[in-house]
């Protein structure tokens, strides 16, 4: 530990890097903070050491000098340029205390005017207060008004003291570090969470987009043969009975030759916003060719499927278009033990066949 002598010559008022300094004396988090026991103590601890009526802990801001913790001091900060704390941190080493005896007999402090409870300030005693990296922050002080001497134990335990404080910053940085390392992992965990979730968004809209037909947004083709290869959907056609119905739109060349391709889009969807209107939510509609429709309706019966495709029916007849439009449906009901789904195509496609042949605008169920 290195005592300054009583008349050393004129000290530097600016630390060198001071820029650096303020960063690192930013990055405590220190500056205006709510007072704190831990400190208080150590303030009050240097007092009762070195006998003195006053003490702090004085951190150097830009332009003023301010007490994370004081003992017989009134004010919470004074101005920079009349502080001795703002002068001992220019030069300012591990362990070094400064001592002014008489302040009054000091050229270098003399002209401030300090004052301590309005009698003019005449000990003073400090020790720097320095980051790892040897930045000046300011200085654990004591002060009276009354010239005095500091004994080498004094000057030991006030450095000591210094430490202790300098300790309580170091833990203090260390939680606002893992406070700001936690926050970012929070952040990342919560960004790593949208992406996944934007991933997962985009991977469900490119399998609803390869399932579904973009006009109507019934299932499509590649998503039947899905089903058909699924086990899971196989087994539900092979417990109960189920009927599959084929829907045509009658004279659709016609509808897009004499009202344009815009017009026939729209009655492609006006018959497929009736078809997703009339089945449940276990059904399987598809939108199986240019105008042609195949709805699967697994545990029903002919009769039942027969009203779902006659509800279908009505529901395109008054739909709001410029014009009118109608279907044709085959109906036709499959056995699990007695029929494949191809055969069950094949006899709801020749009820279709009979209902176009018919005269269009019906429903005819397989009799076979």
């Amino acid at each position: 530990m290195s005592v300054v002598p009583l008349r050393p010559q004129p000290m530097p008022t600016e630390p060198g890097d001071e820029s650096g300094r303020q960063l690192a004396l930013a990055g405590y988090g220190l500056l205006d903070s709510v007072p704190e026991s831990a400190y208080d103590d150590l303030v009050r601890l240097a007092a009762t050491l070195c006998q003195t009526p006053a003490a702090a802990i004085a951190l150097v801001d830009n332009g003023r000098v301010w007490f994370k913790a004081r003992v017989g001091l009134k004010a919470s900060e004074r101005p920079r340029s009349d502080s001795i704390c703002h002068r001992l941190i220019a030069n300012a080493l591990p362990d070094q205390v400064l001592v002014v005896e008489d302040l009054a007999d000091d050229p270098r402090f003399a002209g401030l005017g300090l004052k301590l409870d309005e009698r003019p300030l005449r000990f003073y005693a400090g020790a720097p207060l320095l980051s790892p990296d040897g930045y000046a922050l300011g200085t654990l002080c004591v002060m009276d008004s009354v010239p005095r001497e500091l004994r080498n134990a004094q000057r030991e335990g006030l450095a000591a003291i210094a430490r202790q404080v300098q300790h309580l910053f170091e833990l203090r940085r260390y939680a606002i570090e893992q406070r700001r390392l936690l926050s970012e992992r929070e952040a990342f965990a919560q960004q790593l969470e949208q992406a996944q979730a934007d991933l997962q968004r985009r991977h469900d809209l490119l399998q609803h987009s390869a399932s579904h037909d973009p006009l109507t947004g019934l299932l499509n083709r590649t998503a039947l043969a899905q089903l058909l290869g699924s086990e899971d959907s196989m087994d539900r056609l092979r417990r109960a009975a189920y009927t599959l119905m084929l829907i045509d739109v009658d004279h659709f060349k016609m509808v897009n030759d004499r009202h344009g391709h815009l017009l026939g889009d729209r009655a492609l969807r006006a018959v497929a916003d009736a078809v997703a209107g009339s089945i449940r939510e276990g059904d399987v509609a598809v939108r199986f060719g240019g105008e042609e429709f195949l709805v699967v309706l697994p545990g029903t019966h002919l009769a039942t499927a027969a009203e779902v495709g006659e509800r279908i029916r009505q529901r395109i007849a008054r739909s709001s278009l410029p014009f009118p439009l109608t279907v044709s449906i085959g109906v036709a009901g499959g056995e699990p033990e007695r029929d494949r789904p191809e055969q069950v195509f094949d006899r709801a496609d020749q009820a279709l066949y009979r209902a176009k042949a018919s005269g269009r605008d019906r429903l005819v169920v397989d009799d076979s």
